[in-house]
């Protein structure tokens, strides 16, 4: 007897990633097992406006000696432990299965704001507008020189943040890093075979759907259909745009709107600051046509019941393949349930 696809979902399956071709494993209804295992310490976000220990404060001493200008807006420096850097020698080194190749690189901090105490989820939709603003002013700049451009946030201790002043990251190299490799050789696949944008196409299937998180006329955030960690997202533009420089004006207003609300169900879903991972993929500068590529933003958190309860990828997940506890529908129908207000935004006066 063939089963219908609501009976398939209900019980444990596995789901396509069409982007990363990929597949997970789905065990629905898995989070009410007992728990004995790791909680997440409660950190104290009551943080001051500005904190004269921090290194990314205005004014303040960097770990590596500089000293930051008084800025009063965005703010962007070379890392002074830049895991890349732009005179690494360049080659190729074979010896039977042992490969390596020089890899040239720059690595640069992005402070969102000089409040020591905000969030992006916690900034106005101008401040916001003026983070996306640097993010494609940046990858554009850099995109000159490099291939690869990635913009990314690592928010809260959970995810590795080593200081909790608003900022982010943007690395760029001559190589392309293997998420990109495999995301631009589906995309390829799927324009070769239908003329049209595999992202776009899942944009046209999910609007309106059970997945979707928030959606407006220029962007649609859903936990996609194969997501891996429990409250994953994916952002994606909803008409054509390969990287955040062609982003328009227009559409950088409404992305800032999406991003705080979204943040913010975040942080609401269960009433304590929600630590992520979240990243721009655009398409490569290699001088290759990217008809094919789809501007679009991964977020991870990896929360899972309850915000000490996280979500680890072990054992199964890094011998087999990535697992959920949870279905991507229920996810999505938990973060539109939470609130898109804020109940802690505060500010000392207008930005």
């Amino acid at each position: 007897m063939s089963e219908t696809p609501a009976e398939i979902l209900a019980d444990p399956h596995r789901r396509y990633n069409p982007l990363s071709d990929e597949w997970v494993l789905v065990s629905a209804a898995r989070t009410g097992r007992p728990w004995q295992g790791s909680h997440e310490t409660s950190v104290n976000e009551d943080r001051p406006q500005y904190d004269p220990t921090c290194y990314l404060c205005p004014g303040n001493d960097r770990a590596g000696g500089a000293t930051n200008p008084r800025y009063d807006g965005t703010f962007v420096f070379t890392n002074d432990f830049a895991a890349l850097r732009p005179d690494s020698p360049t080659g190729r080194l074979e010896d039977g299965l042992l490969v390596a190749e020089g890899e040239q690189g720059t690595c640069r901090v992005v402070c969102f704001s000089p409040r020591h105490d905000l969030t992006l989820a916690g900034m106005t939709a101008l401040e916001v507008g003026r983070v996306i603003d640097l993010w494609a002013d940046q990858t554009a700049a850099l995109g000159a020189i490099y291939r690869w451009v990635q913009v990314f946030e690592n928010r809260g201790e959970a995810m590795g943040a080593s200081n909790p002043h608003p900022h982010g990251q943007i690395w760029a190299g001559t190589a392309l890093p293997v998420e990109a490799a495999r995301e631009d050789a589906a995309q390829r696949r799927h324009f070769a075979a239908t003329e049209r944008r595999l992202l776009l196409d899942y944009v046209r299937q999910e609007s309106g759907g059970p997945r979707v998180v928030v959606e407006g006329d220029d962007w649609l955030i859903v936990v996609p259909f194969w997501a891996a960690w429990p409250y994953e997202t994916l952002i994606v533009a909803k008409a054509p745009v390969g990287r955040l420089p062609d982003v328009s004006e227009a559409q950088r207003a409404t992305l800032g709107d999406a991003l705080i609300e979204l943040l913010t169900r975040c942080d609401n879903l269960f009433d304590h600051p929600f630590p992520y991972s979240m990243g721009w993929h655009q398409a490569p500068f290699d001088g290759d046509g990217h008809d094919h590529w789809q501007l679009h933003a991964h977020v991870y958190p990896p929360l899972l019941r309850s915000a000490s309860v996280r979500k680890f990828m072990v054992g199964y997940e890094l011998l087999a393949e990535p697992q959920r506890d949870l279905t991507a529908e229920e996810a999505a129908e938990r973060l539109r349930a939470a609130s898109a207000t804020s109940s802690s935004r505060s500010r000392a006066g207008p930005a």
